[in-house]
């Protein structure tokens, strides 16, 4: 067996800064973040009149702007959670088996650059298109917030929102890693596409009903009507298998200081407590860390598996 030579992630920062220059000079991702931008600009449109009226009570009212809805559109974070998906698809579903395609496979892995680094600098072109793009969205948020409702945020309003843009650039991530597995398993990019989408269609809505047919198949209900509380915990423990539901529960409690627990809510736990007040940034922070941590360990472990799959892949010339 031939041993490699010199470090296997030679080419890494290569390979990102080209992958990164393709995105932002490409069609698709012009036409993607427009439609997240309009998007969103539509949601922030119908709020401001109404945080306007409360910015002189409410001591977060620029974490409004990403949590506020009016009538049937929803929130700006709400938003997010439903177009980063498409975002993160959109960027990897051809990242792998666009080359074989377009037969460059070969000639790219002839060169100095050894498949570990063709992978890995084509996923952290992707992260890296995300994160600017998110971080752009994230400034226009803010900026609109100063111009529109003329007072500027607290600390803990700046550190807050930027821990809900750590965790949606992680949810992102999770479906970037998903969409390059799936580039990575079928050759062909039509069907890599398909198959995320419907993943991701699947998880977001279709899992949580029938992961409460589920909990009640598992822990029966006690009396007519009235679902017992083991059913609510599966319920819920399934429910968390789906990325989306992590980043739904995350965006409440930074978003939302006054959210106080994620599951049901016992007396014990309002013990003490004044109702609607808020809670310090690091209170909130042990409530959601295990949604952050898993969508972290739901990146590490997709990239995982789709650089053991390209590793076991042929490279025909």
């Amino acid at each position: 067996m031939r041993q490699r030579k010199g470090s296997p992630w030679a080419g890494v920062g290569v390979v990102a800064t080209k992958e990164m220059a393709d995105h932002f000079s490409s069609a698709r991702m012009r036409t993607l973040e427009w439609l997240i931008v309009l998007t969103a600009g539509a949601s922030l449109y119908g709020v401001f009149r109404h945080i306007r009226a409360a910015a002189s009570e409410d001591p977060f009212v620029f974490l409004h702007l990403f949590t506020a809805s009016q009538g049937a559109m929803p929130s700006f974070a709400a938003l997010l959670g439903f177009l980063i998906p498409l975002l993160a698809i959109g960027l990897g579903f051809d990242a792998i088996n666009g080359e074989y395609n377009r037969r460059t496979m070969s000639r790219i892995l002839a060169q100095p650059i050894y498949r570990d680094a063709l992978l890995l600098g084509k996923f952290l072109a992707g992260l890296g298109t995300l994160a600017v793009s998110l971080l752009c969205l994230w400034l226009l948020v803010m900026g609109a917030g100063l111009l529109l409702l003329g007072v500027p945020p607290s600390g803990e309003e700046i550190l807050r929102s930027l821990i809900f843009l750590f965790i949606a650039l992680m949810y992102a991530g999770v479906w970037l890693a998903v969409a390059m597995l799936f580039s990575v398993l079928f050759r062909s990019a039509a069907t890599s596409a398909l198959v995320a989408l419907g993943l991701w269609l699947f998880l977001a809505l279709l899992w949580p009903m029938l992961a409460g047919a589920l909990a009640q198949a598992i822990a029966p209900a006690g009396p007519p009507g009235q679902a017992s509380l083991a059913a609510l915990e599966w319920a819920q423990a399934l429910q968390r298998l789906s990325p989306s539901e992590l980043f739904s529960e995350a965006m409440i409690v930074v978003l939302s200081p006054s959210t106080r627990t994620l599951g049901p809510v016992f007396l014990s736990q309002l013990e003490g407590a004044l109702m609607g007040a808020p809670l310090g940034l690091w209170q909130s922070l042990q409530i959601v860390w295990a949604q952050a941590v898993g969508l972290i360990a739901g990146v590490i472990v997709l990239f995982t598996l789709a650089y053991a799959a390209f590793q076991r892949q042929e490279v025909r010339a």
